[in-house]
């Protein structure tokens, strides 16, 4: 079997700039794969864990199990900011994803995931550094799409949350 082998911390900047070209081209998995790589000589690195959370978050639509690999990525930014700015994003693309996928309860999963990430969003924009609004335009963006998809409200009745990972 083949062993992977680790990059060089001189190669770092350079890694984490092919990570977003990856992303741009709708190529999460390479990008995914390039933030393992810088991970495994910078465990700490900041900026390869949210690229790693990010390109987790493109393959929701298609991989059951990158939802919660995205939240534990998250968990390791250092920033109480950046770990509900970014989670917040994980809701909102879980929960559009699920709604544009179809499936029993996808209108009640929806909608209690934008709220979720609405929550997370509020949360953010209340430890926001000066200047930065990116938790404002997220929170925007949600509210837009619960007001295109009237047919989104909160369950009257328990549903249950459905299996993703299988």
């Amino acid at each position: 079997m083949y062993a992977l082998k680790p990059i060089s911390d001189a190669s770092v900047m350079g890694a984490l700039a092919k990570a977003e070209r990856y992303r741009l081209l709708n190529e999460p998995h390479e990008a995914e794969s390039i933030c393992r790589d810088i991970l495994e000589v910078a465990p700490d690195n900041q900026q390869a864990l949210i690229s790693l959370m990010l390109a987790l978050t493109d393959q929701i639509p298609h991989d059951g199990s990158a939802f919660a690999s995205a939240i534990a990525a998250a968990a390791r930014l250092e920033s109480a900011y950046d770990r509900a700015y970014y989670v917040g994003i994980a809701w909102e693309r879980r929960a559009k994803a699920y709604y544009e996928g179809g499936g029993q309860g996808r209108r009640q999963h929806a909608y209690e995931w934008t709220a979720q990430a609405l929550r997370l969003f509020e949360e953010a924009e209340g430890l926001r550094p000066a200047g930065n609004d990116d938790a404002v335009l997220r929170w925007n963006t949600c509210v837009r799409f619960l007001q295109r998809h009237k047919e989104l409200a909160p369950s009257e009745v328990e549903v249950a949350e459905p299996i993703l990972s299988e």
